[in-house]
């Protein structure tokens, strides 16, 4: 394929420099420990008694440690003499299949083998009340079967609302334990009644009239490691979460800018956010009725160089940039992708940006299509992805920007460099 001229040329790249922020980064040393302590805080008033059978619902999040949190709730359920099952609960996600969504959790580390209880996957729902007049709740069939249910989630900003609770312990007993037509009635519904108010009354209403006992609530701190963790009696969720949803405010990470030329996501991914890409960082959200996140930041064009491994070809969010690599492209399921944005009625996240041949054209016809704006004096910045804010890169012309932040300490100065493919070489250590 032809190029115009101006992307065909070689151009020089703006100066770079690596840019180190200091976060508060508390975090909890032993888990397993806290794990206990909170279940112990839950258990004594959930009924749950030996003999019984508890469905524990994981969702598709990368949280910090999964594998070791579910396993540590496992292990306390059976030292009740209850018998645990874990359900898969992540709405559509998984290309809405039971076998996608046990793969799904393969890939985040919670098996059969890993946690000691048995994975099963099934999409069967079973309609447990209305509310609003109007609007369906539904509940994994797998979990109703159990004598108890609880979930586990972490507590972190929506994607495409504020409110006082966001994600958390709510949004996984509307959508994720919903399964798919859990996460379809979520969000038609949502189109009328607001996202919170909705999530409130339905999550409120799900808590009474299924079998769930209590929440486990995760909050990680800007370094992605747990923070928190709380168990979450069901008479408590939006009282517990709303405090929590604070906490995870106060601790997440974003970049020391209100405007950018350019910003380089490396990667995106449904293990890093549910939106692939946060807007809470980017400040890019186009959807209907989507709050908006641009106050936040705004950058004239968004590139993404790769998905993530672990998102499994799901490229929800590459419609929120500007330019993909074919990079992008040839790892795209879209299947997968249009199942998730059809479900959670973002359209536009799975529409198909400009895709160039690799990283070093992709991030030259960012730069070229800003205006006149000379590449060496644009404002650039460089992330690994979303979730990862400690360290990124940022060009010459941030750099008095940098001075005023004090949290922001410049640990080194470069190029970017490509290989002989036009791919950007390693910017992490």
């Amino acid at each position: 394929m032809r190029y115009p001229a101006f992307i065909e040329t070689d151009l020089e790249f703006p100066e770079f420099c690596r840019v180190r922020m200091r976060f508060r980064a508390e975090q909890i040393k032993d888990l397993p420990a806290a794990v206990n302590r909170e279940m112990d805080s839950v258990l004594p008033a959930s009924g749950i008694r030996a003999g019984d059978r508890v469905a524990v619902g994981v969702g598709s999040r990368g949280i910090d440690q999964l594998g070791v949190i579910v396993r540590a709730v496992c292990k306390r359920i059976k030292a009740l003499g209850a018998q645990p099952l874990i359900v898969p609960a992540m709405g559509s996600h998984g290309g809405a299949t039971a076998e996608g969504q046990a793969a799904v959790l393969q890939r985040l580390g919670v098996t059969a083998e890993s946690c000691g209880a048995p994975v099963v996957s099934s999409m069967e729902v079973e309609r447990i009340g209305t509310v609003l007049g109007e609007v369906p709740l539904y509940f994994s069939r797998d979990a109703l079967a159990a004598d108890h249910c609880l979930v586990i989630n972490r507590i972190k900003p929506h994607t495409k609302f504020i409110g006082p609770a966001e994600s958390g312990i709510l949004k996984m007993l509307c959508i994720g334990m919903g399964k798919h037509q859990g996460a379809v009635a979520y969000h038609t519904w949502a189109m009328k009644h607001g996202f919170f108010p909705l999530l409130e009354v339905m999550g409120q209403a799900i808590a009474a009239a299924a079998n769930f006992r209590f929440g486990l609530a995760v909050v990680e701190n800007a370094y992605d490691r747990v923070l928190a963790v709380a168990g979450v009696p069901a008479d408590r969720i939006l009282a517990e979460e709303t405090r929590l949803n604070a906490l995870a405010k106060a601790n997440m990470p974003r970049l020391p800018f209100t405007d950018l030329d350019v910003l380089v996501v490396e990667r995106i991914g449904k293990e890093i956010s549910g939106s692939g890409m946060d807007p809470n960082v980017t400040g890019r959200a186009y959807d209907l009725m989507e709050s908006d996140f641009s106050a936040r930041l705004k950058a004239k064009r968004v590139v993404i160089l790769n998905l993530s491994a672990k998102t499994g070809g799901n490229a929800i969010g590459m419609g929120n940039a500007d330019i993909i690599t074919e990079k992008v492209f040839q790892a795209l399921d879209y299947e997968a992708t249009l199942m998730n944005a059809l479900t959670s009625l973002s359209l536009h996240k799975a529409f198909i940006p400009v895709r160039l041949p690799n990283d070093q054209k992709a991030i030259q016809a960012a730069l070229t299509t800003i205006g006149p704006t000379p590449a060496s004096a644009s404002r650039v910045v460089v992330i690994r992805d979303t979730l990862h804010l400690a360290e990124f890169w940022a060009s010459r012309a941030l750099r008095a920007d940098l001075a005023g932040a004090a949290e922001a300490e410049i640990v080194a100065t470069g190029r970017l460099r490509f290989d002989a493919s036009g791919n950007l070489m390693p910017l992490w250590d």
